[in-house]
């Protein structure tokens, strides 16, 4: 089984409105731990879109127009990820997407590569989240009296990496550094299976 722990950095958080302006991913044995292959671009935005961006979510992915009008077309970003994924095998029951924010990646991955494309590519239609997977097992260390709950921790992807010792996650945020603390935290919280 492979995972497919990826990030994206987007221009606001309505999908209706707003647009994916960095993606990045990478291809891990969910076994051996080892990365099979990554990927980062930033997608290019027409200035009209660019105007429509929300300040609070550039002010945290710290993106300005010029990086992003130097990105590559959507048309570009969905050739190179198809191919890649074809190479690789991430299909289903071979293959499940790792996020932080599984709905949020989602949607707006959706604009790279639409629903009906992935449904006829047959990508995975399982997108896990890191904090259930800490929910979980916090749940059950609680119940055990062998920690904290996870509502007392909190279980934001920095508050699961301090729980762990690990440090939070490189700023700005961009999506690379996303996919690294992710599968950092993924490590620590879950493990490979050798």
């Amino acid at each position: 089984m492979i995972g497919v722990f990826l990030d994206s950095e987007t221009n606001g958080l309505n999908s209706q409105i707003h647009q994916i302006v960095e993606i990045a991913f990478k291809i891990v044995d969910l076994t051996t731990g080892k990365v099979v292959e990554d990927y980062q671009s930033l997608i290019a935005q027409s200035k009209e879109l660019w105007e429509k961006s929300d300040k609070d979510s550039l002010g945290i992915n710290g993106f300005t127009w010029e990086e992003v009008s130097k990105g590559k077309s959507k048309e570009l970003v969905a050739k190179e990820i198809i191919e890649i994924f074809k190479r690789c095998g991430v299909i289903r029951k071979k293959a499940v997407f790792i996020c932080q924010n599984p709905s949020f990646d989602r949607v707006f991955f959706s604009q790279i590569i639409d629903s009906d494309t992935q449904e006829g590519l047959n990508l995975p239609y399982h997108w896990l989240d890191l904090a259930s997977m800490y929910w979980a097992l916090s749940m059950k260390k609680a119940k055990e009296k062998k920690g904290p709950f996870p509502w007392e921790t909190g279980f934001s992807k920095d508050l699961i990496a301090s729980q762990y010792q690990l440090p939070g996650e490189e700023k700005p945020h961009r999506a690379m550094n996303g996919v690294a603390h992710l599968v950092q935290c993924y490590e620590a919280v879950v493990g490979f299976a050798s």
